[in-house]
């Protein structure tokens, strides 16, 4: 069966295995592998990232936890009922997910945050099976354009027949509703690009179909 998650030593990337096996000598006590999925409750809406941050995720271990991208999303989700207790930016903060998984399209860090087509087309198999375990699953959140797109391949759908657009939805498959945000990180932020605001607007739209699909 297909594994959700690979393993911590996964071989499939030559480039992401050169940079985990550098930071792993420099940076003993970070996680450095392949950043599981986090997961609470029997999950209704699945959050798709691109990838773990250097220094966030690779560093903690759980994904968007330790750099600003996961300040905004999880002060989001707790705003809208997707989480619960205090983010702190450690993996250990007692944060729980509420029906919410998050995880990424690509698993482990890649340089400059920019995996290349090999490496998103690798880790296809991990995210379509992550999406066929979550057997309450309603809603996919995609937050940039290649998580859009990894979902979608994952799901079997055309790109074509979905584009992404920041606030954009799209019913790639029966029964299931992908929403699609641009990244929260703190370039889109500090650009303009992404407002809490705007942010705030897609999930408010994501809650009511979750609330109405129970």
């Amino acid at each position: 069966m297909q594994p959700t998650d690979p393993e911590r030593d996964c071989l499939a990337c030559p480039r992401l295995v050169a940079f985990r096996e550098v930071h792993r000598t420099r940076e003993p006590g970070w996680f450095n592998a392949p950043v599981p999925t986090f997961s609470g409750g029997t999950p209704r809406l699945l959050i798709v990232g691109l990838a773990p941050g250097l220094k966030g995720a690779n560093r903690t271990g759980r994904p968007f936890t330790g750099d600003y991208a996961g300040d905004l999303l999880y002060q989001t989700m707790v705003e809208f009922g997707f989480a619960r207790g205090t983010y702190r930016a450690r993996p250990d903060d007692g944060l729980e997910l509420v029906d919410a998984a998050i995880t990424n399209a690509v698993r482990c860090v890649p340089p400059e945050n920019k995996p290349v087509g090999a490496e998103i087309r690798n880790c296809l198999p991990f995210l379509g099976e992550t999406i066929r375990r979550q057997i309450g699953l309603v809603a996919v959140m995609a937050l940039g354009r290649i998580a859009h797109d990894a979902a979608l391949s994952a799901l079997g759908a055309r790109r074509a027949a979905h584009p992404f657009s920041h606030g954009g939805e799209h019913e790639p498959v029966p029964g299931l509703r992908l929403f699609d945000s641009y990244h929260c990180s703190r370039y889109n932020t500090n650009t303009g690009r992404l407002t809490p605001e705007m942010f705030q607007d897609v999930f408010r739209r994501i809650r009511a179909y979750v609330d109405a699909a129970c």
